[in-house]
C-alpha cells in the first residue's frame, strides 16, 4: 500500500504532541522532583521507575486491545488515539502543579499518582498509534518512508520543552530560572495545547488508511471465522481477564526468544538507556558542574535534537544504499564518538572559561544528536519489517501487540535505570539545597552520564549486530505472497 504524502504528514504530526509531552517529563521530572520540590532523589527515582514500569506492562495490553478491537468509526487503533490524546493534556497540567507547602510525603503521592495516570494515557496513545503506522504501511520502502516522517516530528518534539525552557521560565536571575515551578507549568499548559492539536490531526488525518486496514482485517477475520468451530469461538469469549493478561506476557518471551525479535527489542532497549542517563541527570550536570544558565541548557539540548532531525535524510538514504543495519551500526559509533569529546570538555572545563566552553559542547553535542538520530527511527523500522514477515507468513496481524512488546522492554530497562540514577544521587551525596555542589559531585555526575551512556550504547551496538533480515528477503517474501494471490 503506497500511502499519500498528507497521511503520512498527518501520522507523523501526532507523534509531535505525544513526544513533547513525554520528553518534557524525561528532560525536568527529576530536576523537577530534588531541586525544586526538595524531594530525595531516591524517592523520586523510585516514582518515577514505578511510572515507567507501569507504562511498560500496560503497553502489551493496550496493544493487545487494539488488536482485538473494531470499529466502524475509528477503525482498530483511532479511538485509543482520541483517549489518550485528551487524557495526556490533562495530566501533564495535573503533574507539574504540586502544591510546594506540602510535606514530602504528599508532595511524593502526588508526583507518582499523576505519572502513572500520565503514562497510562500516553500508553493509550503510543502503542496503538505506533501499530497503526505498521498497519497503513506494511511495505519495506514506505515504512522507512513513514519513520522518517514519524521520527522527524519525534525529535521535533524532544526539541520542544528545551525552546519553551528558554521562554517560559522566568528570567531576572539567569542561573534561577530552572528553580521556579511557575515556569514548568507554563511549558504544561503550552504542551498540552500542542497535544491535543497534533493529536487530532493525526486522527482526522489518517482515518481514511486507518478505516481501509479495517475493511481488509474485518474481511480477513470473516474468512477465518468461517473455517473455526463456533465451540473454539465460544470458548475463546470466555478467557477470563486474568487469563489474557497471562497469555499476553507469555507470548513475550515467546517473541523475546525469536532472534531477530530479540535482538532488536534488546538491543533498541539497552542503547535507549542512553537517554535515561542524559535526560535524568542532564540537568543536573549542565547547572553543577557545567554551570550553565538555563537559556545555556535550553540551546544545548535543541543542538542535540536538531542535529536528530538534520540526520534523517542521512540515515534513510544511507540505509537505502547499505540497509537498515549497517546504516545504524554506523550511526551508533558516530554517537560513542560524540560521548568522548564531550567526555574531554568535563575533565577540561576548569581550564576553560565557561562562555567559550559553552560553545564547544554544542559541538560535541551535535555529533551526538546526529548520531542518535537513526536510533530513533531506524531500529523501528527493522522491527517492523519483523512483523510483516510473520504477517505474510502467518496471515495474523499482532502488530499492536508486537509493539507493545517493544515498548514493555524499553520502559522495563529505563524503569530500572532511573531508579539506580536516583538512588545515585543520594550516594553521591546531591543536596538539592545548596546552589554550588562539591567538586567530588561534580565529577560524580559527570561520571553517572558519561560512562552510562557510553556503555549503553555499546552493548546495544553489539546486540544489533547480530539482526540479520535484509531488504531482499522481505521483498522476496512479498513476492512469493503477490504470486499466492
Amino acid at each position: 500500500m503506497k500511502l499519500r504524502n498528507p497521511t503520512k504528514l498527518s501520522y507523523g504530526v501526532g507523534n509531535l504532541g505525544y513526544s513533547t509531552i513525554a520528553q518534557t517529563v524525561n528532560n525536568f521530572i527529576m530536576f523537577y522532583g530534588t531541586s525544586v520540590l526538595g524531594i530525595s532523589g531516591t524517592l523520586v527515582g523510585l516514582a518515577v521507575a514505578l511510572s515507567v514500569f507501569w507504562d511498560g506492562i500496560s503497553d502489551p495490553v493496550v496493544g493487545y486491545i487494539s488488536d482485538k478491537h473494531n470499529s466502524k468509526r475509528f477503525g482498530k487503533r483511532l479511538g485509543f488515539l482520541v483517549f489518550g490524546t485528551i487524557g495526556m493534556a490533562i495530566f501533564n497540567i495535573l503533574l507539574w502543579s504540586v502544591p510546594m507547602d506540602a510535606s514530602e510525603g504528599v508532595k511524593f503521592v502526588w508526583l507518582i499518582v499523576c505519572l502513572l495516570l500520565l503514562e497510562t494515557c500516553c500508553t493509550s496513545f503510543a502503542t496503538p498509534y505506533v501499530a497503526l503506522g505498521i498497519d497503513i504501511a506494511p511495505g519495506y520502502t514506505e515504512q522507512s518512508k513513514l519513520q522518517g516522517f514519524k521520527t522527524v516530528f519525534f525529535i521535533l518534539g524532544m526539541v520542544l520543552p528545551s525552546v519553551l525552557m528558554m521562554i517560559l521560565m522566568p528570567s531576572g536571575d539567569a542561573v534561577q530560572g530552572q528553580f521556579a515551578q511557575s515556569g514548568y507549568i507554563n511549558i504544561a499548559y503550552v504542551t498540552s495545547a500542542l497535544c491535543l492539536i497534533a493529536g487530532f490531526i493525526c486522527i482526522f488525518g489518517t482515518k481514511k488508511s486507518a478505516n481501509a486496514v479495517y475493511n481488509n482485517h474485518t474481511k480477513e477475520n470473516v474468512k477465518k471465522s468461517e473455517n473455526k468451530s463456533s465451540k473454539n469461538r465460544i470458548n475463546k469469549d470466555k478467557r477470563g481477564f486474568w487469563n489474557v493478561f497471562f497469555n499476553i506476557f507469555y507470548n513475550f518471551f515467546l517473541v523475546i526468544k525469536k532472534p531477530n525479535y530479540s535482538h532488536i527489542i534488546i538491543g533498541y532497549s539497552v542503547a535507549l538507556i542512553s537517554t535515561a542517563f542524559l535526560s535524568s541527570v542532564g540537568m543536573h550536570l549542565f547547572t553543577y558542574a557545567y554551570h550553565f544558565t538555563s537559556t545555556q541548557i535550553s540551546i544545548l539540548m535543541s543542538a542535540l535534537f536538531v542535529s536528530a532531525i538534520l540526520s534523517q535524510p542521512v540515515w534513510i538514504n544511507l540505509a537505502n544504499r547499505l540497509d537498515k543495519k549497517p546504516a545504524l551500526k554506523i550511526s551508533m559509533i558516530v554517537v560513542l564518538v560524540g560521548i568522548l569529546l564531550t567526555s574531554i570538555t568535563f575533565v577540561l572545563r576548569i581550564y576553560i572559561p565557561t562562555n567559550i566552553l559553552f560553545f564547544v559542547v554544542i559541538a560535541t553535542i551535535f555529533v551526538c544528536g546526529f548520531g542518535t538520530g537513526a536510533l530513533y527511527s531506524l531500529p523501528i523500522s527493522m522491527y517492523a519489517d519483523c512483523i510483516t514477515l510473520d504477517r505474510l507468513k502467518t496471515g495474523d496481524n499482532k502488530s499492536g501487540i508486537y509493539s507493545g512488546f517493544m515498548t514493555l522492554a524499553y520502559n522495563i530497562a529505563n524503569c530500572f535505570a532511573l531508579l539506580v540514577v536516583g538512588i545515585l544521587l543520594d550516594i553521591i551525596h546531591f543536596d538539592s539545597s545548596q546552589p554550588v555542589q562539591a567538586l567530588s559531585v561534580q565529577n560524580s555526575l559527570g561520571f553517572i552520564v558519561f560512562v552510562g551512556c557510553a556503555l549503553s550504547i555499546a552493548i546495544g551496538l553489539k546486540i544489533f549486530s547480530k539482526y540479520n533480515i535484509t531488504r531482499s528477503e522481505v521483498l522476496k517474501t512479498k513476492m512469493k505472497e503477490k504470486e499466492a494471490n
